[in-house]
């Protein structure tokens, strides 16, 4: 007798419904991101000013630009920027999600006012804190009677940025922190309770070590993020008083969109992303010698 067997009912190709499903996005990331940034890379070798035809000009644009005094000033002021906001923006939250993390009354309200000034659109921000620290009306030259001219004063201007910055980056920053140590476990603390150890050297020996994941993690984020901000530069100084606040992003804005040089903006753009991809290559390659889940 003859035996039919019935065939498996056919299997579906997931990999080619995977395809379907994120060719909306890949397709969004070609056309807005990877053709844009080719064509500006091949613009870095050029002069344009939008009206005129395209002349590559090679490298000149990338000479002009590290043989330019303005270009190095700027840059200085790019740095100086990045990696006090950064350190400032690590250390303050860790601080607040130790305090936070122990058992306080209050401690979701506290997360809650931490984290509002990271959602809150930088336009509203910059507005609020230009009022602050206006020099005639400002809240902080009435309540500590100075006459202090903050955002108009060389030597002042850049900090309160810096501090503004930070002010904004902590509760972001707080619940990376927060969420580390919940990954901790409690166990830990307990056994050093047993051996003797104290506050201060739990903290060094036991929980820094632990929570360094996070730490990295925010280091890496802040830094990338502190070399492109453009919005708050350009909302509350516009790189001034006498180009202490201008950074490398809004100068690229400047000379896109102000001055029409469009080659010189693009070198500008490649040059920031070569210093950031080698500044995050030398975090990547250091995070082996001091983050725990990272050693050889």
């Amino acid at each position: 007798m003859k035996i039919n067997y019935c065939r498996e009912p056919k299997i579906n190709n997931t990999n080619r419904t995977a395809l379907w499903f994120i060719l909306p996005s890949l397709l969004g990331c070609g056309i807005f991101i990877f053709i844009p940034s080719l064509f500006s890379f091949i613009l870095s070798f050029s002069k344009w000013n939008l009206i005129n035809n395209i002349k590559f000009v090679w490298v000149e644009n990338y000479i002009e630009l590290l043989t330019s005094a303005e270009f190095w000033f700027i840059l200085k002021n790019t740095i100086y920027y990045a990696f006090f906001t950064t350190i400032f923006a690590t250390i303050l939250p860790l601080v607040l999600a130790s305090i936070l993390n122990n058992k306080i009354r209050g401690k979701e309200i506290f997360k809650t006012i931490y984290f509002i000034p990271f959602i809150t659109p930088m336009i509203v921000i910059a507005m609020i804190w230009q009022w602050i620290f206006d020099p005639n009306i400002g809240l902080v030259n009435v309540l500590f009677k100075t006459n202090l001219k903050w955002l108009y004063d060389v030597n002042l201007a850049m900090p309160v940025l810096i501090f503004v910055s930070v002010w904004k980056l902590i509760g972001y920053n707080m619940i990376i922190f927060l969420s580390g140590f919940s990954a901790i476990n409690n166990q830990v603390y307990e056994a050093a309770k047993i051996d003797g150890a104290d506050t201060f050297k739990t903290f060094f020996k036991i929980t820094l070590p632990l929570l360094s994941p996070s730490i990295f993690f925010v280091l890496l984020i802040t830094t990338i993020s502190s070399f492109q901000v453009f919005d708050l530069i350009y909302l509350m100084t516009k790189g001034e008083p006498e180009n202490t606040t201008n950074i490398l992003v809004y100068w690229l804005y400047k000379n896109a969109f102000e001055y029409f040089n469009i080659g010189k903006a693009s070198a500008i753009a490649y040059i920031l992303f070569l210093f950031i991809l080698i500044l995050t290559l030398i975090q990547w390659k250091l995070r082996k010698k001091w983050v725990s889940s990272e050693a050889d």
